[in-house]
C-alpha cells in the first residue's frame, strides 16, 4: 500500500476517535472513510489493536517533530526551551492522544495499546515499527531533553556545564507536561519556564 493510503485510514480512524469511543469505532467504517476495503485495512494493519499502534506511533512521532521545529524556532537557548514546553502544551490541547501519552491517562473513550513490544509479523515496515516499543510519559521526557540538549549544544563546555544543561532542559520540560495537567495561568506556559529557569543557575 502507498504512504498516502496508510496515512488517510489513519486519519480516518483519528476522526472517528473524535466522534465516538475506541470500543465502538469499527474497521469497516475506517475502511469506507478512506475509500480501501476492510480487507485492505487488515492486511496494513493486522488488527485493530494494530492501528491503534500505528495511530499512537504517528502521533508520537508527529509531537516529537513539533518538538525539534521548535528547537531551533528562537535564536536564545532560553527561548528554544519556552518554545519547545509551548508546544508540549498545546500539542496535548489539541490531541487527545498526545495528552494521553504524555501523562498516561488514556480513559475510557481512548484505546489504550500496551507500551511494550507486540509481536509482529507484519510484512508492511511501518507496522513493524509500530508493533516495536511506544513511549511511556518518562520516555518522553527523557526523549525531548536529548533533543534539546543535542539542540542547544555543549560543544567545547565542561562535565559540570553539560550536565547543568541537561538539568535545565529536564526542568523545562518537565514544567511543560506539568502544564498539560493544570494549565499555567498569566503568562502561559512559556512565561512560566522562563520564569524558572532564570531562577536556576544553568548555562541557557
Amino acid at each position: 500500500m502507498m504512504p498516502a493510503a496508510r496515512e488517510s485510514l489513519l486519519d480516518a480512524a483519528y476522526s472517528a476517535l473524535g466522534r465516538r469511543p475506541w470500543s465502538a469505532v469499527r474497521m469497516v467504517d475506517v475502511a469506507a472513510v478512506a475509500g480501501v476495503s476492510r480487507q485492505t485495512l487488515y492486511n496494513e494493519f493486522g488488527s485493530k489493536e494494530g492501528l491503534a499502534r500505528a495511530l499512537v506511533r504517528r502521533e508520537a512521532d508527529a509531537y516529537l517533530a513539533g518538538v525539534e521545529r521548535a528547537l531551533v524556532s528562537r535564536p536564545e537557548p532560553r527561548e528554544r526551551l519556552a518554545a519547545a514546553a509551548e508546544w508540549t502544551a498545546s500539542a496535548a490541547r489539541g490531541n487527545v492522544l498526545v495528552r494521553a501519552m504524555l501523562t498516561g491517562c488514556w480513559g475510557e473513550r481512548l484505546p489504550s495499546p500496551t507500551l511494550s513490544a507486540v509481536p509482529s509479523s507484519s510484512a508492511v515496515p511501518a507496522q513493524r515499527r509500530a508493533d516495536g516499543p511506544l513511549p511511556s510519559p518518562g520516555d518522553f521526557v527523557a526523549l525531548v531533553r536529548d533533543r534539546a540538549v543535542a539542540s542547544l549544544g555543549a560543544h567545547g563546555g565542561s562535565r559540570a556545564e553539560a550536565a547543568e544543561l541537561a538539568r535545565a532542559c529536564e526542568l523545562a520540560v518537565r514544567l511543560g507536561v506539568s502544564c498539560v495537567l493544570a494549565p499555567a495561568g498569566e503568562g502561559g506556559t512559556a512565561g512560566l519556564v522562563r520564569s524558572a529557569l532564570a531562577m536556576v543557575r544553568s548555562v541557557v
